[in-house]
């Protein structure tokens, strides 16, 4: 089997992998990934894709992330490792699916407009 390479997005965050099969070591940005990542939550979902297809120990998983903040930067591993799985077996797609992980979501920070503090958040009013 060839390596398989997919991008996932997330906020600001993006995170390129490379799957190939191997004994199921993830690495994220050079490190371990209970390193990189320390809560158990974040774990968890980067791990999410692999559970439910039962590949937890078949591959190799070697990430480059950047940008966002550490749940984004999670999320998109996420998306991308589900995305690499697909590819590998079009079967995967009924498991993963209906547990929302194939659906980029389209959240993004609202931009900050001109004469206001923030993005809906306005100046103090003074009457007088």
């Amino acid at each position: 089997m060839e390596i398989v390479h997919k991008i996932g997005r997330r906020k600001t965050a993006v995170a390129r992998i490379y799957l190939k099969e191997g004994k199921g070591n993830i690495t994220v940005n050079k490190k371990e990934l209970n390193n990189y990542l320390t809560t158990a939550t974040l774990q968890y979902k980067v791990r999410q894709p692999l559970l439910l297809t039962d590949n937890l120990e078949t591959y190799d998983i070697k990430v480059n992330v950047f940008g966002g903040g550490v749940t984004g930067q999670a999320e998109a591993i996420r998306l991308a490792i589900t995305r690499a799985l697909v590819a590998i077996n079009p079967e995967y797609r009924a498991i993963l699916k209906p547990e929302g992980l194939l659906t980029r979501d389209p959240r993004m920070v609202e931009r900050k407009k001109f004469g206001q503090k923030k993005a809906r958040k306005k100046f103090q009013f003074s009457k007088r």
